[in-house]
């Protein structure tokens, strides 16, 4: 996973934490099911790209010497 990636799903997730605290507290529910879809966009991204990677052989190995 490159560097620029895995900082731009990380802000993705930082964004919608932000995101979702905010609409918490104004008690605006559109901007807080904004937030948690794009916290879970942001997971979703991070997940598949770890599984990229062991496709490409970059990933952690169990079982393999």
């Amino acid at each position: 996973m490159s560097f620029a990636r895995k900082f731009g799903n990380k802000a993705q997730e930082l964004r919608g934490r932000v995101k979702q605290a905010t609409g918490k507290v104004t008690g605006n529910r559109g901007r807080q099911a904004e937030g948690t879809v794009d916290k879970l966009k942001s997971k979703l991204k991070q997940a598949l790209e770890k599984v990229m990677n062991v496709f490409r052989g970059r990933g952690k190995r169990r079982g393999r010497r």
